[in-house]
């Protein structure tokens, strides 16, 4: 966990990768009561134009809080943290969540964190999330 003396404006929080399974889905779904058949059934989630099921935006919004949890030390040091969504996951796909410290108020022992998940898509980078921002408590 980083402390208020050592965060420093521009340090990266480590990448967090995981591969998105229709399993973790389904779980989601169950955990959350959100079974819209975008996420359960891929005949639905096609006839809507997707290439097959997607994920739930906050199923991939749960994996930043993860990250930046890790970072912090624990989701009690998680004040606050919103996001912008701009993209869907679909199954099978690497989701790669991340942030960089923007500023940090020592006095008051709190880092600021803009945060993404990125995904590589056709040789592309796409941000299911991106304009993320997460404010921290940190170590005193």
């Amino acid at each position: 966990m980083p402390s208020a003396r050592d965060a420093a404006v521009l340090a990266e929080v480590p990448a967090l990768a995981r591969v998105v399974t229709a399993e973790d889905v389904k779980a989601y779904a169950d955990a959350g009561g959100d079974h819209n058949p975008l996420h359960q059934d891929d005949a639905v989630a096609r006839a809507a134009g997707f290439p097959g099921l997607i994920a739930h935006g906050m199923f991939t919004m749960g994996h930043l809080a993860a990250c930046i949890s890790r970072w912090a030390g624990g989701p009690d040091r998680i004040r606050h943290l919103t996001a912008q969504f701009r993209a869907p996951v679909y199954m099978g796909e690497e989701i790669v969540a991340g942030g960089r410290v923007k500023a940090v108020d020592v006095e008051h022992g709190v880092a600021l964190v803009e945060c993404w998940v990125s995904v590589e898509r056709d040789g592309q980078t796409e941000w299911p999330i991106k304009r993320g921002e997460a404010e921290v408590l940190l170590e005193d």
